[in-house]
């Protein structure tokens, strides 16, 4: 009788296994860059021709092997930081699986040099294909080089795979980009050819090593973040202000344990922070380190190591998101001038007056010092009859009274309400000055802000009001969708939804929220309940609701080509300094644009 079942040579197992681990030539940098660092280098120097595909070395001065770990390192599933079983749930390396080197070595020709601390002499090993050819004693420095050549010779159908040599070398530097980012206390060098790409040098802190890397121009247009979430869990980096995005989330630097992960619910998260301050496909800068208990997360679920799964992820989803948005609605970096070569004036207190011997105000924008806020406030929020001061006073229908109240007019100036008024531009555009910096405010953009801050704390101070179907809607999902919608149902009522089971995996649909009831009630049940099985969040309802608002945000706000008199403004600026997140509107346009000094200078060949 035949045998159909048998035993895979080695040679034929590792090259099973590059396929997993070794994807193109940036894929070796990264395993070997990891047990660089896993040795305790503090310099890696790492030498790329042809993008990768031609010559691959990496040089550092880590504590090197001895002869006999020197030939076990190509050896399968062998490595010196797992010892037992329970060490897979207490990963603190980035190395461990025993994989990298006897998977890289079986689709090139590799060399390895290494002499440990303890030995006289180093040992040399050469391999191609995945068999040893040549070893014996050289003399060589404390550390370990590796070389690898020639990238899958032996595999042809592979090679083709490869892009061009610029692409490749494009994921080698960002390979070595994420390293350097992670461990700053570590000296990194990218050489191409004869070019130096990245030089790195040990630094002090995160932000003078992500300014090295990123450049000097990124970090002063981004925020730190330091939080505590407990004993076991805590989040430090940089995020970016929303005026700074990116069309692809390539700029999204996360860390978990110091292991650069490409995590769905991490980036996520960090996506959440910034809801409804980006516009529709640009992406934010983060550069994120979460230090979280080793046991709480599983990093062993990925040959790559680049995905990993918590045993809580909406705690950490929930941590992040929270986190990034608290950094974000510091609103302190508006007065911040953009202009190096600009020096601000000292501020004048007297400044949010505007009067006739502040420079030139148009006729329309003077007011008498009488007038209150909050009787321009009266007429601000009636935007439907035109905001002039001739305006009859009167609530806004859509909106309770205290919408656009500037709150206590005793409190000190915000940054809106302390700026200098010149003037309105085109009845659209409001023109500051502060300090020496010129400052255009977007009147609609500002306005629609002001209305979505507010309707939303008023939608989310009251219970969701929900709408009863006159006649009940019957979904039919799939059996993953039937068990999310089980283990979920508490959830879609408290957002809004009434739902039951109604046999089999069909569930019946009596009660949506009152603001989503013109939508597909369908569709949007079935988003939902995917997402609260991918993230353990209901983002997509989050996401209805602020689109309706949003709306009604829009339709209600202030109008370009609109005139303005002075109090107006000054309402609108009060009730601006009173929101979150008033740099930007609901849909992630900006609501002012701030030109130095030497911006307007260099305008007119000043400088």
């Amino acid at each position: 009788m035949s045998q159909n079942i048998h035993v895979l040579p080695e040679n034929l197992c590792n090259k099973i296994a590059a396929g997993e681990v070794v994807e193109r030539p940036a894929s070796v940098v990264k395993e070997l860059l990891e047990n660089s660092i896993d040795a305790g280098a503090t310099d890696i120097l790492v030498e790329v021709e042809s993008g990768g595909k031609r010559l691959i070395r990496i040089v550092d001065n880590g504590t090197g092997m001895s002869q006999d770990d020197a030939f076990l390192a190509l050896e399968r599933h062998a490595t010196s930081k797992v010892r037992k079983e329970e060490d897979l749930f207490a990963v603190s390396t980035l190395g461990f699986r025993g994989e990298a080197l006897p998977s890289i070595a079986s689709v090139s020709r590799l060399r390895l040099r290494a002499r440990s601390r303890e030995s006289e002499t180093g040992w040399e090993i050469y391999a191609e294909g995945g068999s040893v050819r040549k070893a014996g004693e050289v003399g060589a420095p404390c550390g370990t080089t590796i070389e690898v050549r020639n990238l899958f010779f032996n595999t042809p159908a592979r090679r083709k795979f490869m892009r061009r040599e610029q692409t490749e070398m494009g994921h080698v530097a960002d390979v070595v980009t994420r390293q350097a980012l992670a461990f700053r206390h570590i000296r990194f060098r990218l050489v191409h050819g004869n070019r130096a790409i990245i030089e790195a040098h040990p630094e002090e802190s995160l932000e003078a090593r992500v300014a090295a890397i990123l450049g000097r121009p990124l970090i002063r247009e981004m925020r730190y973040v330091d939080e505590d979430g407990g004993s076991d869990l805590s989040l430090r980096g940089l995020v970016s202000q929303p005026s700074q995005t990116r069309s692809a989330p390539s700029h999204i630097y996360t860390f978990i344990n110091g292991r650069y992960i490409r995590d769905r619910v991490v980036q996520h998260a960090v996506m959440e922070g910034y809801r409804s301050l980006l516009m529709k496909g640009r992406y934010p800068l983060a550069v994120l380190f979460i230090d979280i208990d080793p046991a709480l997360v599983d990093v062993n679920v990925h040959p790559t190591k680049q995905e990993v799964r918590f045993r809580d992820q909406r705690l950490i989803h929930d941590f992040i998101s929270s986190a990034v948005r608290r950094n974000l609605r510091d609103s302190s970096w508006l007065g911040e001038s953009r202009d190096e070569s600009s020096q601000t004036a000292p501020v004048d207190e007297t400044r949010n007056e505007i009067s006739g011997d502040r420079g030139f105000v148009p006729q329309s924008m003077r007011f008498q010092k009488g007038e209150t806020i909050r009787e321009s406030a009266d007429r601000y929020s009636a935007p439907s009859r035109g905001l002039t001061g001739n305006a009859t006073p009167g609530p806004d229908p859509t909106v309770d009274d205290d919408l656009f109240k500037g709150g206590d007019e005793a409190q000190a100036p915000g940054f809106f309400s302390s700026l200098q008024v010149l003037g309105q531009y085109h009845q659209s555009y409001i023109l500051c000055q502060d300090g020496d910096d010129l400052v255009l405010v977007d009147q609609h953009a500002a306005h629609e802000r002001v209305r979505f801050e507010q309707l939303r704390r008023q939608h989310h101070s009251r219970e969701i009001e929900r709408q009863s179907l006159l006649f009940p809607l019957v979904v039919e999902v799939d059996f993953l969708e039937a068990a999310q919608l089980e283990e979920h149902l508490q959830v879609l009522a408290d957002l809004g939804f009434e739902v039951e089971p109604f046999g089999g995996n069909s569930f019946a649909v009596k009660a949506l929220p009152h603001l989503l009831a013109e939508g597909d009630a369908e569709a949007l049940l079935r988003d939902v309940v995917a997402e609260l099985g991918e993230t353990g969040k209901a983002d997509r309802i989050d996401d209805a609701f602020d689109e309706v608002l949003m709306l009604m945000a829009c339709h209600g706000s202030v109008r370009a080509n609109q005139s303005l008199t002075g109090v107006e403004i000054l309402a609108l600026f009060k009730s601006l300094d009173g929101v979150d997140f008033s740099a930007q509107c609901p849909h992630g346009r900006p609501v002012m644009v701030r030109m130095g000094l030497g911006d307007v200078e260099r305008l007119f060949k000043r400088l």
